[in-house]
């Protein structure tokens, strides 16, 4: 049992938590929790080390002899050593190091999300597990959007990671891109632009979601999108920007599902 903080193996699990250019070089992150960790283990992700404490519950030391079936390092460790380790106030038992490896991109993706300088990890991490629930086939990641790696996205996520191909980009590649697979770019827009239940969401498309701050950027408005935006009750002007962005590609999968039905 690992019982000391200062464990090179601990240390290093902390510093891959709280620091983006640490992930960035290891190729590594960590996720937490036992339902994580079964989402990775049925997709076959890569792992490299799994920690865990001595009173996990059955459902636990299952997804514990799972990698352990596949060769992954496992260390017991102290309660209070998986706190040290852990991003949360109340740690689930199991953490998880697992590999970099995104999942490679659909030669002709219909459906395509771009978070445009969305920050909030919490907001990203939501985002990615609509678009992901909603059919989305990739999601590109422009500059100023949070790292989708970091333990707060990891958690909101709640293993799009492991089904949703991600990939971090400019916006001259993501042009590229979108031009490439063919596709008509729709931007969510606050009061102005088509009502989005009236706009034809059934053709392949990008749709981009800005930041709650600011909104989607000059880079993103010079793909000349389609606006779309959402009718507000009283007061309220906004959405938040995940609810925003559930509320779009939900709307999306109706249509296409609506289309599926009259074409059998």
């Amino acid at each position: 049992m690992i019982t000391s903080t200062r464990n090179p193996k601990i240390q290093r699990v902390r510093l891959l938590q709280a620091r983006t250019r640490q992930r960035r070089q290891e190729g590594a992150f960590v996720i937490e929790g036992v339902r994580l960790g079964e989402e990775a283990l049925r997709s076959g992700w890569g792992a490299q080390l799994v920690l865990h404490t001595a009173d996990l519950d059955e459902r636990g030391q299952a997804l514990v002899a799972g990698f352990a079936a596949r060769g992954v390092e496992i260390e017991l460790v102290a309660g209070h050593v998986m706190k040290a380790a852990s991003d949360t106030q109340t740690p689930q038992g199991a953490l998880i190091v697992l590999n970099m490896q995104p999942l490679p991109l659909p030669a002709a993706p219909s459906l395509v999300f771009i978070p445009d300088g969305v920050r909030d990890p919490g907001n990203l991490g939501g985002m990615l597990r609509s678009a992901a629930a909603a059919g989305a086939q990739v999601a590109l990641l422009p500059p100023g959007t949070a790292d989708p790696y970091a333990p707060k996205v990891l958690r909101a996520a709640m293993g799009a990671h492991f089904r949703l191909p991600l990939q971090t980009a400019d916006w001259r590649e993501i042009r590229r891109r979108l031009e490439g697979w063919g596709l008509q770019v729709f931007l969510a827009e606050a009061a102005t632009g088509l009502l989005y239940t009236q706009a034809d969401l059934r053709t392949p498309l990008a749709l981009i979601v800005g930041g709650e701050a600011a909104g989607a950027g000059a880079e993103a408005l010079a793909l000349d999108p389609v606006r779309l935006h959402i009718p507000m009750q009283g007061w309220v002007e906004s959405l938040n920007a995940a609810a925003a962005a559930a509320v779009l590609l939900f709307e999306i999968d109706r249509q296409r599902r609506e289309l599926a039905g009259q074409a059998e």
